[in-house]
């Protein structure tokens, strides 16, 4: 039985800071976490890391950031093997308990507020195939910031299969340059999914939402629309369960 403990002083409130917080996978490890609570916030992102970078990388704090200007709570969280300082990541089971620590994590530290859940890549993966094993309790729609739906170089939409499982709204946010997700795969994917999935593209992004310079815009604005997409399509979670 999974339980989910906060550690310190991060208690159910307005803030404006990120604040630590220690959830507890199981009997036997925590992870460490991040809750960062606007002060009229109304909805709580859970958001996993990538495979190589942990909950801190900047990428992670820019979204975490840009999210809060927009009045969206966040909780991120890491993966065991990345507490352990490991490069390679938990096996599913382990990492599929632990989204659901963090899910009820933030389920006890916001009450009041609506759920969404994902992340970047490796954490949108493994937190769509734990909402397809099993809903993720108060979860209302996933968050993919590049979902990774083949390895680079190998074209295919095997990784996707799990996603026809998923019940509630899904937003994948993708580059158009992403080498994880070959749009000639995933557009045909998103549209079999139907009405619940929404893809939102960033031209010329890579995988890491990054664009060159050629384009005349910056990474910061890219984050910014981003989480403008995030915010916009809110809304559609709110019937979801």
């Amino acid at each position: 039985m999974m339980t989910a403990h906060a550690s310190g002083d991060a208690t159910i409130g307005s803030h404006d800071e990120a604040r630590p917080v220690t959830i507890r996978v199981d009997a036997a490890q925590s992870v460490s976490g991040l809750f960062q609570r606007p002060q009229h916030a109304t909805t709580c992102c859970v958001l996993a890391h990538g495979a190589g970078a942990g909950m801190a990388h900047p990428f992670m704090a820019a979204i975490v950031q840009a999210l809060a200007a927009r009045n969206v709570a966040t909780l991120r969280y890491q993966f065991p093997y990345m507490e352990r300082g490991s490069k390679r990541p938990d096996r599913p089971e382990l990492a599929h308990a632990t989204v659901r620590a963090a899910v009820a994590e933030a389920s006890r530290l916001v009450p009041g507020l609506a759920l969404v859940a994902g992340g970047k890549s490796f954490g949108a993966r493994m937190t769509s195939q734990a909402q397809a094993a099993a809903p993720l309790p108060g979860v209302r729609g996933l968050v993919f910031l590049g979902f990774p739906l083949h390895p680079p170089g190998q074209p295919s939409d095997q990784r996707g299969k799990h996603l026809f499982e998923v019940r509630c709204p899904m937003l994948f946010l993708q580059g158009t340059r992403d080498e994880y997700a070959d749009l000639a795969f995933l557009r045909p994917l998103v549209e079999q999914l139907g009405a619940r999935a929404t893809l939102r593209l960033f031209e010329e992004a890579d995988h890491s939402f990054h664009v060159p310079a050629r384009t005349g815009r910056k990474d910061s604005q890219v984050r910014a629309e981003m989480a403008d997409a995030v915010t916009e399509w809110m809304p559609r979670t709110a019937e979801a369960v």
